[in-house]
């Protein structure tokens, strides 16, 4: 949770990401997650050259998936850092980030494959119906669209972001052309903080979302009650 002072803090920073930027092309929903983004890096370049990517169903789709306690498998432990720990402890989300595994370096070896690849393999059964946090490893992003491609695994979401030179913007190409809800972004640019924002963002909305629906619950509620009352007032008088 923020301090008083450090929301504050954010929130100017949000101001000035929003009065830099000026006019952008992104809807209400998708923006908060692209300056998240842009807050995270200090790199218009997300908005611009190299823009951040939505499926139409992405936002939606992630939203629901976290709300019903989905699995978010991860690459690497940086996309873990840079989590609000609060939010996956709050809606029972399970963390998985199989790259450490010695098991993982052993398998891969045999196999003439990277860790980043296995480690994704082997968490199928999280991935299918979960959410896909990749900002680090194209290998990684690819081995699961080939998985989708397969017909092993739908993903509820696929967030493909990662940094690099090699395969980097080719996998975001390639995860572009799947029906599965996916967010990415054109380029090289990417990065496990970008990667991060993009879930604190979703967490973020859902919170919103959420409060607006028992804000809305409870007005109903009194609506309903002062209307019956009046109801029987008046047949009292």
């Amino acid at each position: 949770m923020q301090t008083r002072k450090g929301q504050s803090i954010e929130d100017a920073s949000m101001r000035m990401i929003d009065e830099e930027i000026g006019i952008h092309q992104y809807n209400e929903k998708e923006w908060p997650i692209v300056r998240r983004i842009i807050h995270s890096t200090a790199d218009f370049d997300f908005a611009r050259e190299n823009k951040v990517i939505f499926h139409n169903e992405a936002i939606k789709s992630g939203i629901n998936a976290l709300k019903n306690g989905c699995s978010i498998v991860v690459d690497v432990n940086g996309v873990i850092g840079g989590l609000n720990k609060q939010n996956p402890k709050d809606f029972q989300n399970k963390i998985i980030c199989n790259i450490s595994n010695p098991e993982i370096m052993e398998i891969a070896k045999k196999e003439n494959k990277t860790r980043s690849q296995i480690s994704m393999r082997v968490a199928l059964s999280d991935i299918d119906g979960g959410i896909v946090v990749i900002g680090n490893a194209p290998t990684a992003l690819m081995e699961v669209i080939q998985m989708v491609k397969e017909g092993i695994v739908k993903p509820a979401l696929i967030i493909g972001i990662p940094v690099g030179f090699i395969w980097a913007a080719e996998s975001k190409e390639e995860l572009s052309k799947l029906e599965i809800p996916f967010i990415t972004n054109k380029g090289r640019k990417g990065g496990s903080s970008s990667a991060s924002a993009i879930i604190n963002a979703l967490y973020k909305i859902l919170r919103e979302e959420l409060s607006s629906w028992i804000t809305n619950a409870v007005f109903h509620k009194n609506f309903c009650i002062i209307r019956a009352i009046k109801i029987e007032m008046s047949i009292w008088c």
